[in-house]
C-alpha cells in the first residue's frame, strides 16, 4: 500500500567490514555523531535521527552476510560543503568516484567510496 503523505525511504543500512573504522570515517568526514547499538545480535551504529525532521535516517551495520559494495543502492547525504567533504575523503581511507558535478536546479553532487568500499554520495544545493 502506498503512503502518499511521506517520502518512500524510512530507513537505510550501510554494510561495513570494520565498525570502528567505518564510524571514524563517517564521524570525521561527514561530521556525524554515531551511536553504536546491538540489535537482534547485530552490531549497528546509528546516524543521528531527529524526530519529525524531513528525510530518512539509518545506520552502519556489521553482519556476516552483508558485504560493502559500489554496485548497489547509493545513499545521498546532504552536506553544507561538498568541497570540505571531498577534502577529507582520501585522508580517511575513502576515494572520490565522481567529482563534484553540477546537476542544474537541483544543486551539486559527488560520489565517493567510503572506508569500507561502499558507494555513497553527497549533495548540496548551493554548490559550496
Amino acid at each position: 500500500m502506498l503512503h502518499m503523505d511521506r517520502n518512500p525511504v524510512g530507513w537505510f543500512e550501510i554494510p561495513v567490514a570494520d565498525m570502528d573504522r567505518a564510524e571514524k570515517f563517517y564521524q570525521e568526514v561527514l561530521g556525524y555523531e554515531m551511536s553504536r547499538q546491538e540489535v537482534v545480535g547485530q552490531v549497528m551504529s546509528w546516524f543521528p535521527m531527529h524526530e519529525n525532521a524531513p528525510f530518512a535516517s539509518g545506520s552502519l551495520i556489521l553482519h556476516k552476510t552483508w558485504q560493502p559494495s559500489t554496485d548497489g543502492t547509493t545513499v545521498y547525504f546532504g552536506v553544507a560543503s561538498i568541497d570540505a567533504v571531498l577534502g577529507k575523503i582520501e585522508e580517511h581511507g575513502g576515494e572520490v568516484l565522481l567529482p563534484k558535478s553540477d546537476i542544474g536546479d537541483h544543486g551539486w553532487i559527488a560520489h565517493i567510496k567510503d572506508s569500507e568500499g561502499n558507494r555513497i554520495a553527497i549533495h548540496n544545493l548551493s554548490g559550496e
